[in-house]
């Protein structure tokens, strides 16, 4: 059973920053593209940005440049550092791998 595990959510004022972590169980992590989705309230969940088995990255548009992907295969960790938030970014953000299985989702508010 795979388990995904999100931590570092919050409230943070605009401009500010949060990393989220994700653990997740399971062996062969690093043979696993992994993934962070965010939900918005009244909104369909998204592709926030995704980091292959081998450590290619990629982001939607509106993250690009403030947001960073990254994964530490060593301890089984993925991570998304998020600077400049800006109220849009508040919603809730999921792990998940291989496109497939799913964290719990951890809040993100930006809000002043």
């Amino acid at each position: 059973q795979v388990q995904l595990v999100e931590s570092g959510g919050g409230l943070v004022q605009p401009g500010g920053s949060l990393r989220l972590s994700c653990a997740a169980s399971g062996r062969y992590f690093s043979t696993y593209n992994m993934y962070w989705y965010r939900q918005a309230p009244g909104k369909q969940r998204e592709l926030v940005a995704v980091i292959t088995s081998n450590g290619n990255t990629n982001y939607a548009d509106s993250v690009k440049g403030r947001f960073t992907i990254s994964r530490d295969n060593a301890k089984n960790m993925m991570y998304l550092q998020m600077n400049s938030l800006k109220p849009d970014d508040t919603a809730v953000y999921y792990c998940n791998r291989d496109d497939y299985y799913w964290g719990q989702g951890i809040q993100v508010t930006v809000s002043s």
